[in-house]
This record gives structure tokens, C-alpha cells and sequence, in this order.
């Protein structure tokens, strides 16, 4: 993979493809960021341009406009909260491709940036459009991806204009690459994986992934109900379908040693599941909640939260790591009486000596909750293309900067404009 060192920037014109898919408030009114983690994860690599002598051109998507205008998920509060941060000249192009945006780039100045309007305003994004990808690269003339979160999506902005020019990785893209295959190739032992969230099917590849390589898997939140379904415990009301029991049954059957359809025979893992629970009839902070000392939820109730024994064991599991991934909460954690469990795991998490790397948007909202975000090694800024690699799949963002450029050979009709979309209160 190519990185920012091996591009001659000064004086150029750079392409980069940021996540800055930030959350805006208020629904109605003047918008504003109401999280910026996203922006300043951008930051290290657009300053590092702008003090090489760089120009800035900045891409990104914001929500699912569906490749026409919708005024609400305009990049303008972006740019101005850009603007704060750098205290550097940010231009908020009036499209995302075309000659009017073309003669802006040209006219910058080193340090300017220029912010593209959101490139999911144009249909040929998420398809990968070659006319859409060669009319981004007519707006710079260099590539930089530093947008991990989208990397596992191969769109015209992602990968598509990624051929078309000297390309590389910025410094965010790196460090989120290295890290998690650092995890996948030469962990520090023993390695402990932290797996929680809803859905068995989410997340079966990375659980058979870490059964191969961690020392010990521990799974929680709603995901634990299909394995204890498949183990012949009650669930009551708990998140969990067949489906998902027979996912379950297969992966504990391989962590037993035994061979199931699809996979290979035996794992490395220890597979840990909750020995206690904490319950309540309906997902609400105000329903009574009580701790169940064992496994068999009763009939109308249902498992929102690991209990006190189980969180004190995986404390201790991960107390003894020498790595530790964690993705996914252990409950509901967004209602006080269900968060114990996760508050648990995150401080434990937070206190162990080992490398510590979480992923996932929910465990990241759990470490900023407990006020705990700063407290571990890396977190990861990708949902989708932390799991993926993860997996062990190719992420085409990230593939498609270890070839060289192909320069296009014609010049590609140009995309047609955006079609606006009414704003909702127009409707």
C-alpha cells in the first residue's frame, strides 16, 4: 500500500477522500456538527498537506441522498466547522464536479482548502461511475484515501479515481490498516477478542476469524442468546431466531473441536458465554430489571445485559491479555439500568496493560459515554471495513492503492448535474 511519503505534494493539487459523515443538528433550522470525531480524525492528513505545500481538495458523503440534492445533507455546517478547526480558508465548491468547481481547484493557493459539495449528490457514486471518477481526477492531481470507514465500498470517489491518479494512503487509512492486520498476523499473546451487538449473522465470519486466532473469545449482548438457545437454555423474550440458533450451534460445535458444513475442523479460541444475566420485560430504562442468577430467562422476559459474575470474569480475561479487540456492547448500555456490563468491559478494557483496539461505532459510543474514549490504543473510525478486514476480505479502497495509476485514455462525458430533491417540509 502506497503512503502520503511517496507523493510529491508541494505545490499540487491533492485529491483526498475523507469520512466526514458527522451527525448535524437540529433537524430543523440552521445546521451544525454535533460530533466532530470524524473531522478532527481528518485532521493529521490535511494539515500534514497544507504544511507540505499542498492544496487541499477535499471529498466526502454525508448520509444517503441517493445521487440527488437534498439540501439538509448539504457539506456547508462541515465547512464551517472545518474552518474552526484549522483556522485555514475553507471553500464549500457549489457541486461536486463540473467546470465551476474545475476553476476553483485551479485558482487555489497552497494551504486553501476547497471542500466538495457531498459526492453522494451525484448517481454515479455508489456506482462507481468511470465518468464520475474521471471528473473528480480532473480536479486534482494526486490521490490521497484517508477515509477508512468507506473503504470497503468501491465507489467512483473510493475507488474508481484512485486508478486515474498518483495515488496513497493519508495518515488515518495507514494507522487503521496496520493495526488491525498487525492484530491478524502477529498478535502480542494472548489475544483476547471481545465480541457483542445483536446479531450472530453480523458478525459469524469474525467470530469463525477469531476462533482461528484469538486465545480466548468472549461474547455478549444480544449476540449470546442464539449460543445459549443452541445450548438448550431458555430465552425467553430475547433477541433471537432460528436462524441464528443455527448459526450458533455450528460455531460452538466448532469451538469444541468438532467439524461443521463450510468450515474447518476445530479453533484455537476458548468461546466464553455469560454465565448470569440481567433481565426485564420490555427495553425501557423504567421497566424493573433484576439479576438472573444463571441462564433460563423466564417466559415474557428478556436478556438486556450481562451480569455481575460474567463481567467480572471477562475483566479478568482481559486483565490477562497481552491484545485485546473488542467490538460490541454487552447490553443495552444506552439505558442506565442495562449499561453495567458494558461500563465493566470498557473500564477493564481501559485499565489492562495490553494493546487495546475497539471498533464499531456502538463500543466507541460506550468508551465516550463512560468518558473512557481516550483510554485505549486505537479506535477504529470503520464499522463495515473494520470487520471486513477483519475478515479477511479485500477492502477495494484500500486494494486499489497498491496498483499504478491507469490514466484514462478518452476523456468520459461528464456526469450529468444532481437532480434536486425537495426538502422534506416542501413535500
Amino acid at each position: 500500500m502506497r503512503t502520503l511519503d511517496e507523493l510529491d505534494v508541494e505545490g499540487r493539487r491533492v485529491l483526498v477522500r475523507v469520512d466526514l459523515n458527522v451527525p448535524l443538528s437540529p433537524p430543523d433550522g440552521e445546521r451544525t456538527v454535533s460530533d466532530d470525531t470524524r473531522i478532527r480524525a481528518a485532521l493529521p492528513t490535511i494539515e500534514e498537506l497544507r504544511a507540505r505545500g499542498a492544496k487541499p481538495v477535499l471529498v466526502s458523503h454525508l448520509g444517503r441522498p441517493g445521487g440527488v440534492v437534498e439540501e439538509q445533507l448539504s457539506l456547508a455546517p462541515v465547512a464551517a466547522r472545518l474552518r474552526e478547526l484549522t483556522g485555514a480558508e475553507v471553500t464549500l465548491a457549489p457541486a461536486v464536479v463540473g467546470e465551476a468547481v474545475e476553476r476553483l481547484t485551479r485558482a487555489m493557493a497552497p494551504g486553501e482548502i476547497v471542500l466538495l459539495e457531498n459526492v453522494r449528490f451525484e448517481q454515479g457514486e455508489t456506482a462507481n461511475d468511470p465518468r464520475l471518477a474521471a471528473a473528480l481526477a480532473r480536479l486534482g492531481d494526486c490521490y490521497v484515501d484517508d477515509a477508512f470507514g468507506a473503504a470497503h465500498r468501491a465507489h467512483a470517489s473510493t475507488e474508481g479515481v484512485a486508478h486515474l491518479l498518483p495515488s496513497a494512503a493519508g495518515r488515518l487509512l495507514e494507522r487503521e490498516v496496520r493495526t488491525l492486520q498487525a492484530i491478524l498476523r502477529e498478535p502480542r499473546r494472548p489475544l483476547v477478542a471481545v465480541l457483542g451487538g445483536a446479531k450472530v449473522a453480523d458478525k459469524i465470519a469474525v467470530i469463525d476469524r477469531f476462533l482461528e486466532l484469538a486465545d480466548t473469545l468472549l461474547i455478549g449482548g444480544a449476540m449470546c442468546f442464539p449460543f445459549l438457545a443452541a445450548q438448550g437454555h431458555a430465552v425467553g423474550a430475547s433477541l433471537c431466531d432460528e436462524r441464528e440458533i443455527e448459526h450458533a450451534r455450528a460455531l460452538l460445535e466448532r469451538a469444541a473441536g468438532g467439524a461443521t458444513a463450510g468450515a474447518a475442523a476445530g479453533a484455537r479460541a476458548r468461546l466464553e458465554l455469560p454465565v448470569d444475566l440481567v433481565i426485564a420485560e420490555r427495553p425501557d430504562a423504567q421497566a424493573p430489571a433484576r439479576t438472573l442468577a444463571g441462564l433460563e430467562v423466564p417466559d415474557g422476559w428478556m436478556g438486556l445485559d450481562i451480569g455481575p459474575d460474567t463481567a467480572a470474569r471477562y475483566g479478568e480475561w482481559i486483565a490477562a491479555a497481552a491484545t485485546v479487540f473488542w467490538n460490541g456492547p454487552m447490553g443495552a448500555f444506552e439505558l442506565e439500568p442495562f449499561a453495567a456490563g458494558t461500563r465493566a468491559v470498557a473500564r477493564a478494557v481501559a485499565a489492562t496493560g495490553a494493546l487495546t483496539v475497539v471498533g464499531g461505532g456502538d463500543s466507541a459510543a460506550a468508551l465516550a459515554r463512560f468518558g473512557l474514549d481516550g483510554a485505549v490504543d486505537h479506535l477504529s473510525t470503520g464499522g463495515g471495513a473494520t470487520l471486513e478486514l477483519l475478515e479477511g476480505r479485500a477492502l477495494p479502497g484500500v486494494e486499489a492503492l497498491s496498483r499504478e495509476p491507469r490514466p484514462a485514455t478518452t476523456r468520459p462525458e461528464a456526469p450529468r448535474p444532481a437532480t434536486p430533491r425537495p426538502c422534506p417540509e416542501a413535500r
